[in-house]
């Protein structure tokens, strides 16, 4: 079982590391919130545990990132204990919350039942979707092919990734930080011209009449959502 640690008070962090280690987990540690996105993206885990205190990058930004792409269960390590700092945490999709100082053996039996859920979750949910539709647009995933109508649409990589993003997520709105972010697999350092760029050579590509979209929608002030009339 791979574990990935996102804390930042080394000493904390490396008495975790040992005592999970001698329990037979593959322990990996970050240090910040950009350190810890990275390293998300660059292997695969069976649960996280995650401070909220970071620096770079705050906890619940790295909460955020993490349940954008990824059910993977999240428990929040933190010296935060007010019931509003619970709610948030758990409403933003953790799956638990331990309150510091904690109790290595509770930590490991929570991590036990996270992992042991997730798990028995998994073997009950179907099979994920090797296509998306919306309107006249269907995306393969196996193929990575996109096709309206019957003509075929190339799309960039990047343009791909995004064009998913939004397939899969109808409902959410995301900003150009939380695009930039997921899709550039990056920190997000104020580069709006990047996403805007992409989404209108996107927009060009998918849609009838790219000045007034129906496929991706502007939300004015915020980012960017799936039209919902199609």
């Amino acid at each position: 079982m791979n574990l990935l640690l996102i804390e930042d008070d080394a000493e904390i962090s490396q008495m975790l590391k040992d005592f999970l280690t001698t329990e037979g987990y593959c322990v990996t540690c970050a240090a910040d919130g950009i350190e810890a996105c990275q390293k998300f993206q660059d292997d695969a885990y069976s649960l996280v545990l995650l401070d909220l205190m970071l620096p770079k990058r705050s906890g619940m930004e790295v909460l955020r990132h993490i349940r954008a792409s990824s059910a993977v269960p999240i428990i929040i390590l933190s010296a935060k204990d007010t019931d509003s700092d619970k709610t948030l945490g758990l409403g933003l999709g953790a799956d638990d919350y331990i309150t510091k100082p904690f109790s290595v053996t509770e930590t490991l039996a929570r991590i036990k039942a996270n992992i042991r859920r997730s798990v028995q979750y998994s073997s009950l949910a179907p099979p994920p979707k090797q296509t998306l539709r919306v309107g006249d647009l269907v995306m393969d995933l196996e193929k990575y092919t996109v096709k309206k109508g019957d003509q075929d649409v190339h799309l960039t990589a990047k343009e791909f990734s995004i064009l998913k993003l939004f397939l899969e997520n109808p409902k959410k709105v995301y900003t150009k930080e939380q695009i930039y972010s997921l899709i550039w697999n990056d920190a997000y350092i104020g580069d709006e011209n990047a996403v805007h760029v992409h989404i209108s050579r996107l927009r060009n590509k998918i849609e009838d009449d790219p000045k007034k979209p129906a496929y991706i929608l502007t939300v004015w002030g915020i980012g960017y959502k799936l039209g919902d009339k199609l």
